[in-house]
């Protein structure tokens, strides 16, 4: 078999019939774009996930203050629920022996003002061992110390966006704050987080930290409502979260009196569970992107066919001066599989393309893997061999003496 005269004669078919050649690509080009856009959607979404996790720390166990109705109704402080106290993270921490950190925190929706500019944050008493426990560290300054703790000083640190949004490009540290009724001295300034909003969790870029006693002291709560809204425990040996999780549990039910006026989170548990349900859109949008691959392909298989009824009597004339049959499949099967390389290149600078389009416009992360990439490349490859096979055995098996008497 004589490959480059068969390639010659292949690339010359197409080049005959350019637009026929180009309108058979179009179901590789969007097959293969969609095949490297989904996936790279599944990707992002599957790193904003890791990311949020960790940023709620892969080893933490988070206890969630939950309302009931009896707490909601105001009914009578004996019968109804306590919520979660300040004592209970006390008693966690002195009767839990896996934990090496634990915060509890209170959240306030609260007015920061600076000057003339003022932003609705959210404010949170918490303790110092918040920055080890979060794994999340000032930028500028420090966060407060036990001293500032112990004392119920005004100190306070700001999240990365509240700081831009009161300060702009100037230095906050040492600076005053009022947040309600109470002027607080800017000690430090966090981090930026990465945050998204679709997830639901909040942003931490937009927080302002105070130490627990002067929140406890000088910010006031709602009637009714619970002592500390979140504990945050973070245990010490990863492989024993469940464990502690469950002694956390007991003994909450054992001081709770089994009310139901809590939540525990688990981030690990819930990273699982995503990575399970991303399994499955990749799944299903791979699915999806790879019927266009298929209609790509039947495509390729049509036209060829049609090419091959076009240009019987040149497989005649080639039969007749000595071209085998290998040499005539040969011939047909690199025009199909020239169709598919060629639309699957187009189809990879599509897909990238169409992965910023998607980020710009809708706000979504994309990561376009070396994997996806392949994947679909190697897929459309398939496809042309696959369906340009038939095509090209048909070309093969036809009668010389026949295809030369064929009008």
């Amino acid at each position: 078999m004589n490959y480059e005269e068969s390639f010659r004669v292949g690339v010359e078919g197409l080049r005959t019939h350019k637009l026929r050649s180009l309108l058979t690509m179009l179901g590789i080009i969007f097959g293969v774009a969609a095949v490297i856009s989904m996936l790279s959607i599944g990707e992002g979404a599957k790193e904003e996930a890791l990311q949020q996790i960790a940023q709620m720390g892969i080893n933490n166990i988070i206890i969630q203050n939950l309302e009931t109705e009896d707490a909601a109704e105001g009914s009578d402080r004996d019968n109804r629920s306590q919520g979660l106290r300040l004592a209970d993270a006390h008693a966690l921490r002195a009767t839990n022996p896996l934990l090496n950190g634990i915060v509890p925190q209170q959240l306030y929706n609260l007015t920061a003002q600076y000057g003339s500019e003022r932003v609705n944050t959210t404010v949170m008493g918490t303790l110092p061992d918040f920055e080890t426990v979060m794994n999340y560290h000032p930028a500028q300054g420090s966060f407060f110390n036990f001293v500032d703790e112990m004392e119920a000083r005004r100190a306070c640190v700001l999240g990365a966006e509240i700081k831009r949004e009161l300060f702009y490009f100037r230095d906050p540290l040492g600076e005053q704050v009022k947040l309600g009724e109470d002027w607080f001295t800017v000690v430090g300034v966090m981090e930026r987080k990465l945050f998204n909003a679709s997830d639901g969790t909040e942003d931490m870029n937009r927080q302002i930290y105070v130490p627990l006693t002067t929140a406890m002291q000088r910010l006031m709560r709602q009637p009714f409502e619970s002592e500390i809204d979140r504990i945050v425990a973070r245990v010490q040996e990863p492989e024993r979260v469940r464990e502690a999780a469950n002694i956390i549990n007991a003994t909450l039910q054992r001081r709770h009196k089994e009310a139901e006026d809590y939540q525990i989170s688990i981030p690990e548990e819930l990273l699982r569970q995503r990575q399970k349900t991303q399994r499955i859109f990749n799944i299903v949008m791979g699915c999806i992107a790879g019927i266009s691959l298929l209609v790509g392909g039947i495509g390729i298989m049509n036209i060829m066919l049609a090419s091959v009824m076009e240009r019987t009597r040149e497989i005649g004339i080639r039969r007749a001066i000595g071209a085998t049959r290998k040499d005539v499949m040969g011939q047909f099967l690199i025009e199909a599989t020239l169709l598919s390389f060629c639309g699957g290149m187009a189809g990879i600078i599509l897909g990238w393309s169409m992965t910023g389009v998607i980020t710009f416009y809708a706000g979504w992360k994309t990561i376009v893997s070396l994997a996806s990439v392949v994947l679909a490349f190697g897929v459309s490859a398939s496809v042309g061999i696959l369906f340009g096979f038939y095509p090209a055995k048909q070309a093969a098996m036809m009668d010389p003496i026949e295809s030369l008497r064929y009008e």
